[in-house]
């Protein structure tokens, strides 16, 4: 007998959903039972909400003895309004089964309304903690920038791309970088989507990926992961980094209006307080520096000044973004355009958030004798570079591009302490597991 598919799918349940039926008859897992004089809460977790449910005798025929936290259960009931349960809505169970029992209770308080563990514990044993409804809310905050980054994207005529990240040469060389064997040859895991954002970039004219981007950097601090999600645009023909920074903050604007819409319900949970990007003030590195009463000999900006920057900004000018512009051009990637008016500095920029870098951009080289001048001043042959030089061999137009880290723009978004709060599962000096 032919078997047709597709046709009859297993709704999600959500708040709306529930307040439009009479009868709810779903699967979920008990987030806690609460067990009182002659009947029981049963709070019920979805994959994004908990409902509150209400067993008793006089309603319902299944025994209660074998649910419990952790049990994943269908159950049927009558849903009624009521202000002071969840999302204003409680479900009368009339019936009640078990799909799964675990064989063994949770070691942490997934149940609590703060999973209140220290963050080794909590990365020790992150599948059980993820179960925590405000663990789990941060990472549908993520989905919503990268949502958000990709619908703001599309509908500005970028083309989503997918780099590879097994490559032969890295974006930004030196040490930061892993190594792997590639069928008895060198290879890495990529940096950066760099080389062909800028490939892609002479046929599509804007592209954009949202994918994983590795580092080797041996740092053991709240803001480094060694794979972080990389959120990634280049696009042609820009007169100057301006059009790349203008992009970023009509994006970033896009993002917090999308957040609002959508994820209002994990904004709350998480009492998070989006930015207002409204113009975001641009300040250049020496400007910074002097601001801040540094010498000029400095070239680079550490955590602190960062920290100090934004702050300085936000009394002034009441922004939480920052761009830093003009980087000493030795300090920045070998890719980066030198300044016509000052060849000592690049065409790169920084975008400050909350007291941390989030994003590094700026404009490319794009002539082919330029970028083989600057590749050969930084000390790398040529030869080691040919596929991406001959993207500017054959023509490149004008571009320039940037990345943003989402970890840390989720985290700052949300005020988290530390970067690993924001990565599902960590990827740093210390964690190889889960």
């Amino acid at each position: 007998m032919l078997e047709v598919y597709g046709q009859d799918l297993i709704p999600f349940i959500t708040p709306e959903t529930l307040k439009c039926t009479e009868k709810a008859d779903f699967s979920a897992c008990v987030h806690k039972v609460r067990r009182m004089s002659g009947f029981a809460f049963v709070m019920l977790r979805t994959g994004r909400y908990v409902f509150q449910a209400v067993h008793s005798t006089e309603t319902c025929a299944a025994p209660l003895d074998c649910v419990h936290e952790g049990c994943y259960v269908t159950i049927k009931g009558i849903v009624k309004e009521d202000e002071r349960a969840n999302y204003g809505v409680e479900i009368t169970l009339t019936d009640i089964s078990v799909l799964v029992s675990p064989e063994h209770e949770y070691p942490l308080h997934v149940s609590n309304k703060k999973i209140g563990c220290p963050i080794e514990t909590n990365l020790d044993y992150r599948s059980v903690a993820l179960r925590n409804p405000m663990e789990r809310a941060v990472f549908k905050i993520a989905e919503g920038v990268c949502g958000a980054f990709r619908e703001f994207m599309i509908e500005h005529n970028f083309t989503e791309i997918h780099s590879p990240k097994i490559v032969s040469v890295g974006a930004e060389g030196g040490a930061n970088i892993f190594k792997l064997k590639y069928f008895g040859s060198d290879a890495f895991l990529a940096q950066s989507p760099q080389f062909y954002k800028q490939t892609c970039v002479a046929f599509f004219d804007r592209v954009f990926e949202i994918a994983p981007v590795y580092r080797a950097e041996k740092h053991n601090s709240t803001r480094h992961l060694n794979e972080y999600i990389g959120l990634d645009f280049e696009m042609a023909y820009i007169r100057d980094m301006s059009d790349v920074m203008n992009m970023e903050t009509a994006m970033l604007r896009h993002v917090m209006k999308y957040l609002t819409k959508h994820y209002s319900h994990e904004l709350d949970m998480l009492n998070a307080i989006l930015p207002d990007v409204g113009e975001i003030p641009a300040l250049t590195f020496f400007e910074t520096l002097d601001i801040l009463g540094k010498s000029h000999m400095q070239s680079d900006l550490d955590p602190a000044d960062e920290v100090a920057v934004c702050e300085y900004v936000k009394a002034k000018y009441g922004s939480d973004f920052v761009f830093i512009t003009k980087f000493p051009s030795a300090k920045r990637p070998f890719y980066a355009m030198d300044s016509k008016e000052d060849p000592k500095l690049a065409e790169s920029f920084d975008l400050l958030f909350r007291g941390l870098e989030i994003t590094t951009g700026g404009q490319r080289i794009h002539e082919y004798g330029e970028q083989l001048k600057k590749i050969k001043k930084y000390g790398i042959n040529p030869k080691d570079l040919a596929s991406y030089l001959d993207i500017h061999k054959y023509g490149m137009p004008p571009h320039g591009g940037l990345g943003i880290g989402l970890e840390r723009l989720v985290m700052k978004i949300l005020g988290l302490s530390n970067i690993r709060q924001a990565s599902l599962f960590p990827r740093d000096i210390s964690h190889l597991n889960p």
